[in-house]
Formats: structure tokens, sequence, C-alpha cells
């Protein structure tokens, strides 16, 4: 489903991404991780067409991507729901859901919207609501919401347990699982690491801009060096 090599991108004369490697396969949750500064959020800006790739290549559906537009990856079915929710608080859970349809997904909306208030109840119940009313975990179930209203092919996850209690961050997670196995490709974005390789099948270390560590979600949370030198275990 996504396919990076050798990716290289930054912002003016500071390369943050030195040649990453990464795969996305259809109905799997990789994880991506590092730890602030490692260029989580750069690589999720260069694969969502916000920041221009200098070098290598990203394919996704056996098409390239790098360097469309924002809008042209998001048309093509790769929807990131970004670091920090950024949901319209003045606007209701319905018009935020609503909009998530506006570039892509726009003729089988109310299919959708459906979908996703099945997915997340708790949405349902605060549909007139006006979003910056609802608490954390709410406002990451309405962001996510407002991204499967895109029909993604591909989810990209930043950071979704940010800022939420424990429980809540297990049952976004478990979201994020039960997702890949209806057929939808996760990237998850994490500091989270024990949680994040809990539901992941596997995974990428990222350290200073390059893959430092990849393989089996398992298979790295049990190798004890790199629980000590990349993962902070």
């Amino acid at each position: 489903m996504l396919e990076v090599r050798e990716l290289r991108a930054g912002y003016g004369p500071v390369e943050i991404l030195r040649g990453v490697d990464l795969d996305v396969a259809k109905g799997e949750v990789v994880a991506l991780l590092g730890a602030n500064g490692a260029g989580k959020t750069t690589l999720n800006r260069t694969l969502s067409g916000l920041l221009r790739p200098r070098a290598g290549s990203i394919r996704f559906a056996g098409e390239p991507i790098g360097g469309l537009s924002a809008e042209a990856v998001l048309a093509r079915g790769l929807v990131h729901v970004p670091e920090g929710r950024r949901i319209f608080a003045n606007l209701t859970v319905r018009e935020n859901l609503l909009l998530g349809a506006y570039r892509r997904g726009r003729a089988r909306r109310r299919a959708n919207l459906e979908r996703v208030l099945a997915l997340f109840p708790r949405l349902a119940e605060r549909l007139g609501q006006p979003a910056g009313t609802l608490s954390g975990g709410e406002q990451q179930m309405l962001a996510i919401g407002r991204g499967l209203m895109a029909e993604p092919s591909l989810l990209v996850l930043d950071e979704p347990s940010l800022g939420l209690a424990p429980m809540i961050v297990r049952q976004v997670l478990e979201l994020a699982a039960g997702l890949a196995r209806d057929g939808l490709a996760v990237l998850l974005v994490e500091q989270n690491v024990v949680q994040a390789l809990a539901v992941a099948r596997r995974a990428y270390v990222l350290e200073q801009g390059r893959i430092a560590a990849a393989g089996p979600a398992a298979e790295l949370l049990a190798d004890d060096r790199l629980r000590r030198l990349y993962l902070g275990l």
C-alpha cells in the first residue's frame, strides 16, 4: 500500500530525514516510534504532501505520490489525522464529521457518517454539541472519525495517545487494530511505545532522521538492547 525508499526531506538548509525506508501493507498496523526531534512530524508532512521530498520515492497503491499536493494525496486515499486533533472547536460534532468528506467520500457521506457513529457511539450522542466542549478522548475520536469520513485506504494516526488517560489510550489503539482487521492500512506514529507495539504487527524506530531498527513488533519489544537504546524501556 505504502512504499517509501531513501526518503530525504527537511527545511531550508537543514535535512531532517536522511534516507528513510518504510512499508505499510493493507490490513496491518505499522508503528513508527521515536523521541521528539527524531523526524516523525517531518515524515508525516512529507507523506501527506505538506512538505516536498528532496530525494527518494514515495509510492502509494503502486503510484508515485512524492511531490504531489496535499489535496492530490488525500484524493488518492492517504488520510492524515494530525497530532493535537485540530478539530473545529466552534462547529458541532456533525459539522466536523461532514467536513471530513469535503474532498473525498462526498457521494457516500450519509453511509460513512452512520459507520463512524457506529464506531463511536459517544459521538452519536453529541452530534449537535460544539466540538470544543468534548473531552480530550472524545475529541480524538472525532478527529479519527473525521478522517474515516474521507474513505482512507491508509490512515496515518499522528500521536493519537497524546494527552489522554491510559484507559482512553487503550481504546483508541484497539480501534486502530480493529480498523486494520477490516482491511485498512494504519501507520501509527507514537511515543507510547508499549501500547503501540501491543497493537502493531510491525514497527520502525526513527532516530535522527534514520531508521535505527525495524521488524515484527513483538521482536522489537523483546530485544533488550533495543529496549534500552531506542525504546526507553
